[in-house]
């Protein structure tokens, strides 16, 4: 049974896979870091295993692989989004975006990689945002934070192709989750109306996707950005 580890599982997208690899056979293991109530939901509907982590933190991913052991699987899902005109960013407010979105993704990763490497094989799938790959106006640290999941996600595919390794992102678009749940009825409606696909996305639809990049069948698809959008850019 393969192990995967899936950071920031406790709800939306991350959750989602976490009931996804679960059900479909996979010994999961989930991080989160406020979220505790929703987290042991999570994990007593799954049988998954919560832990609790600042992902933005060495020794606290230390402290999760270390009980986690040998992981052949990683999502490296954890993040936050921030909406702010530019002038108003704070310092404060980049290097928290880039310490979680960016930093937690390059630590956790660095931890696990040295098992794959030893069995010859591994799969890394990261979320990044189609902010990531166009931008968003009043999310600029966002945008450009995702963006960096999409560089780091092509140069490490280079670097470990050569050991059976995939590393792929994927971008997903509008998800019906709480990162978006500052979007009013209407601007929903709009969204829909401008997507080819006629809806904002799923968890689920992001969660399949996941699964097919960790399954043996994807093995020769490495340093890809998977869009998850519906068509609303291409």
């Amino acid at each position: 049974m393969k192990k995967v580890l899936i950071t920031g599982g406790s709800r939306g997208i991350g959750a989602e896979c976490v009931r996804s690899f679960a059900k479909a056979g996979y010994e999961v293991y989930f991080t989160y870091n406020n979220s505790e109530e929703m987290a042991h939901q999570v994990a007593e509907d799954t049988a998954a295993t919560a832990l609790k982590c600042d992902i933005s933190s060495a020794d606290a991913i230390k402290d999760v692989i270390s009980k986690v052991g040998n992981i052949d699987i990683l999502i490296n899902n954890a993040g936050i989004s921030q909406i702010k005109m530019f002038q108003d960013i704070t310092e404060n407010d980049w290097d928290n975006m880039f310490n979680i979105n960016v930093r937690g993704m390059f630590l956790v990763t660095q931890g696990v990689i040295e098992n794959m490497i030893h069995n010859k094989w591994g799969r890394i799938i990261n979320i990044s945002s189609m902010w990531g790959e166009i931008g968003a106006s009043c999310e600029v640290h966002y945008s450009a934070s995702k963006a960096a999941v999409i560089g780091f996600t092509k140069a490490l595919a280079k670097e470990l192709g050569p050991s059976g390794i995939t590393v792929n992102s994927i971008s997903p678009g509008v998800i019906d989750t709480d990162m978006n749940c500052h979007l009013t009825k209407n601007e929903l409606d709009e969204l829909c109306d401008e997507t080819p696909m006629g809806r904002i996305g799923e968890p689920n639809d992001v969660a399949k996707a996941a699964l097919y990049l960790a399954d043996e069948s994807s093995g020769f698809i490495t340093g890809a950005d998977i869009p998850i959008n519906g068509g609303i850019i291409i």
